[in-house]
């Protein structure tokens, strides 16, 4: 509890001649109202966007009405009866000397936890400005975006149904960001980033149940685990991820395993090893004690993905997989991929199976300039079979896989058979959507660091109103950052830059009205 700072209002007569007046102290503008036996204090400026309050409206029964957009204060109650955010009362008292106030500001521990609740508070209308307000209130009052970020992951963890996803993926990078703008002093910027980050989880869970995970503790076992994870058995994989932790372990004692999880499939697209790298990076940040809320829904995520390789035109992935002798000794370049199907694009891996770092600098090259090449007329077919439906995203998780590839293949090298063979899927999957004779040379970046520095700036007022493409900017944009940091002289660099700097400055169509409704006839058609 914070000493009271008692001060007395030396001039009230406005006060009694109209029942209300404005009490200045410091930054303060503090409303005072008399109706009948009341009186209150309150800041005089609206929570939701500052308009003076002395301007409102006042019932009988003491309800303020801030007559800029109508929202309801219940002075007696505190309570925010239409709108949002928490109107602050001062208390207030009155003896023989007059009337006095209680300015003392809560201590900041408080304040903190109130701006944390309130933040929980918006996701319900995912009220995205309340958000900012709130955490630019945290920042304030001393506290720090991360601890938002930890709160707001401890209270939704379980209610994303297929579990870690995007919002988590990108947190890390929204994170980068948000950092990179405090040391340039660009306090906005710093809120953009974390906004965008904390906003994406609200999104993302925007009328979601809750979908709790077994409280069931199992001793660990990377074999039990692996084989949890292939039966799709999320219970017992989720009780062995929290023996694991009860025990000790942490991600760094659990990685291998995950990674080996995310890999035992062509699964999603890239999506599982994309998530696991991020998962890592994100835990790092955020400290240990986040690991239990961010890997139950990573294991729901690895579990639950897709297995690409099943579909028919993945389904020689295994096979050519079990072929693999490392002894394949023939030259590589990405101009070897550039047009191959799916099938032959895992043969010409194989013929290459002895140079790991020749084939992935192709695969990467070739993914690369698949993007650079993306045919934007895909976005105008409406006639097309569902299974045809691709577009910019299907294209920038090429990328961000090769880089989840790299940073952990590394680490495990007996894992880069799969993890190539699963590129050359990715790269002959979209192999098929691209246009061959489209010029690029407007898209050649000429000094990547003045190029990364700008599309940083970029993202801090990119006006796209889906968190699913802003967050593909982030973080396509901190893999390619990485990537071309810490291999210059890759010969994919230029083909890296090029593909980002023609997707940041392409039109993404998002609503496929029309495609979606042809779809919905034939499919309902088709089904008898």
């Amino acid at each position: 509890m914070t000493q009271a700072i008692w001060q007395h209002v030396e001039d009230t007569s406005m006060l009694d001649q109209k029942g209300k007046m404005i009490f200045r102290t410091g930054t303060k503008q503090i409303l005072i109202i008399r109706q009948g036996d009341e009186i209150f204090a309150i800041n005089n400026r609206c929570p939701h966007e500052g308009f003076p309050l002395s301007e409102g409206s006042m019932s009988k029964d003491c309800k303020l009405t801030c007559n800029w957009h109508n929202w309801k204060f219940d002075l007696k109650s505190g309570n925010t009866l239409v709108g949002g955010d928490k109107l602050r009362r001062y208390p207030l008292r009155e003896d023989q000397d007059g009337l006095w106030l209680d300015v003392q500001d809560a201590p900041a521990e408080e304040q903190v936890e109130k701006s944390l609740e309130n933040i929980q508070a918006s996701f319900r209308r995912f009220e995205y400005a309340r958000m900012g307000r709130e955490l630019a209130r945290l920042k304030k009052a001393g506290g720090k975006f991360e601890q938002a970020a930890r709160f707001i992951i401890k209270k939704n963890y379980d209610r994303f149904e297929w579990g870690f996803n995007h919002a988590f993926a990108a947190m890390n990078d929204w994170f980068v960001l948000s950092g990179n703008m405090n040391e340039k002093d660009n306090a906005e910027g710093a809120l953009v980033a974390a906004l965008e980050t904390i906003s994406h989880v609200a999104w993302d869970t925007l009328r979601e149940e809750n979908y709790p995970f077994t409280d069931q503790v199992l001793p660990y076992s990377s074999d039990d685990f692996l084989q949890a994870v292939e039966a799709e058995n999320e219970n017992q994989a989720v009780a062995l991820i929290r023996g694991a932790l009860q025990s000790g372990m942490n991600y760094a004692d659990l990685e291998e395993d995950l990674v080996r999880a995310a890999l035992s499939h062509y699964n999603d697209f890239g999506h599982s090893i994309i998530y696991v790298y991020k998962c890592g990076q994100l835990i790092k940040r955020l400290g240990d004690e986040m690991a239990e809320f961010l890997l139950l829904p990573l294991v729901r995520a690895v579990i639950y993905a897709r297995r690409e390789d099943l579909l028919p035109e993945f389904r020689q992935f295994s096979q050519k997989l079990s072929q693999w002798d490392g002894q394949g000794k023939e030259p590589v370049t990405s101009e070897d991929f550039i047009g191959l199907s799916v099938n032959k694009a895992l043969d010409r891996v194989l013929q290459s199976s002895a140079d790991i770092k020749g084939l992935y600098d192709a695969l990467y090259g070739a993914l690369c300039w698949n993007m650079a090449h993306f045919d934007l007329r895909r976005d105008q077919i409406t006639d097309q079979a569902i299974a045809q439906n691709v577009g910019w995203l299907d294209f920038t998780h090429g990328l961000t896989m090769s880089n989840a590839i790299r940073k952990t293949c590394e680490r495990f090298p007996d894992l880069w058979p799969t993890a190539l063979l699963q590129l050359a899927c990715f790269v002959g999957r979209n192999s098929g959507y691209v246009d061959k004779n489209l010029q690029n040379q407007e898209w050649i970046v000429a000094d990547k660091e003045e190029f990364f520095s700008q599309q940083e700036m970029v993202l801090l007022d990119h006006g796209l109103p889906e968190p699913i493409i802003s967050c593909h900017r982030v973080k396509l944009l901190y893999a390619v950052m990485e990537d071309v940091r810490e291999r210059p002289e890759a010969p994919w660099v230029n083909g890296a830059l090029a593909a980002l700097n023609r997707f940041v400055n392409s039109p993404i169509k998002r609503k496929h009205s029309l495609r979606i409704a042809t779809q919905a006839l034939q499919f309902v058609a088709r089904e008898g």
